[in-house]
């Protein structure tokens, strides 16, 4: 039996994955509140002791860079050591890969009915393939594509320096210079990023927000809320945000298709997209995707798509740990 991990920001999700049969079956899973655990090792033990098993195999896919099987997570206050973790759970090795690069193993477990396309470029398209999920941070990776084979690998793209493509977005920098010491697209695109969006526009008169919104706003989780409210298209302020929202979501795929030369296909994961995905289908996101001058006719032909399976990456580090020779 295999143990497979996501570790998020917001949720730890576990499951026992049977991969005897060739393919990869979930036969017990359960999601932890992160900042409701002390560490990794209390949320295995607890799943654990609940679910009792031989365990052959174990992988784990972290939100955070992964430095000789150690990782100290971006927005969670944990330090995840693949060598305590196989001494742990009494296992010769624990793989132990970023949650974006699960992502990218997972894909190919996945049918698809699970993908909605954005964008159907050019039929049965080759090359490499980049990833990009807005949830509690941005993650990005890519997919090297060998002539035979895609070989997933991690990036920390998310936190590059934010580029501002017009007034605007200068206006929105110049904000949120006042605010952090240091800009990175992930301040921007993803949960957190959206209510700074929000905040923004609110703060410097380009919407208003109405008495009852900024109540609910003290005592509810405001990113699904303004985006719920923009999707019911109730609230122009909400609107506002969330359509920014997405061409920069849009614009930051299309930057990183670019220097991944992504022409077999960029992917859409995390927690946002498919949630938004009646807005992610109109003009804007793509607009911004492809706005990349010279290059537009190549982006043009990049086939884009959302993944609707929240079980992505913990099928991929479970695929991780099946794939992996030593027993």
């Amino acid at each position: 039996m295999i143990l497979a991990g996501d570790i998020g920001g917001t949720n730890t999700r576990l499951a026992l994955v049977d991969a005897a049969s060739g393919a990869l079956r979930i036969v017990a899973e359960r999601t932890f509140p992160s900042r409701e655990r002390t560490s990794l090792e209390a949320a295995i033990a607890e799943f654990l002791s609940l679910n009792k098993c031989d365990l052959v195999r174990a992988s784990f896919g972290i939100a955070g860079p992964v430095l000789n099987g150690r990782c100290e997570a971006t927005n969670l206050p944990w330090v995840v050591d693949s060598r305590n973790l196989a001494k742990r759970l009494h296992l010769k090795r624990v793989g132990l890969i970023n949650d974006l690069e699960a992502n990218a193993f997972g894909i190919a477990t996945l049918p698809s009915k699970d993908f909605v396309m954005l964008n159907k470029g050019t039929r049965n398209a080759k090359g490499n393939i980049a990833i990009i999920s807005a949830g509690t941070g941005l993650g990005e990776a890519g997919m090297y594509w060998d002539g035979k084979i895609h070989r997933p690998f991690a990036s920390e793209g998310g936190h590059v320096d934010f580029a501002p493509r017009n007034q605007l977005e200068m206006e929105l920098l110049d904000y949120s210079l006042r605010r952090y010491r240091r800009v990175s697209y992930e301040r921007l695109v993803s949960g957190p990023g959206l209510v700074n969006i929000y905040q923004f526009l609110r703060d410097t008169g380009k919407g208003k927000e109405p008495p009852w919104l900024a109540e609910r706003m003290r005592h509810e989780d405001p990113a699904p809320l303004i985006s719920q409210l923009a999707m019911e298209g109730r609230i122009l302020l909400c609107i506002q945000a969330l359509e920014l929202f997405v061409s920069l979501y849009g614009a930051e795929a299309g930057n990183l298709a670019l220097k991944l030369m992504a022409t077999g296909g960029v992917y859409l994961g995390g927690g946002i997209a498919p949630k938004i995905i009646s807005k992610l289908k109109e003009p804007e996101f793509m607009n911004a995707f492809t706005a990349k001058g010279r290059m537009r006719p190549m982006l043009q032909e990049i086939p884009v798509r959302v993944i609707m399976n929240s079980k992505t990456a913990l099928l991929g580090a479970a695929r991780h740990a099946a794939l992996d020779p030593a027993e």
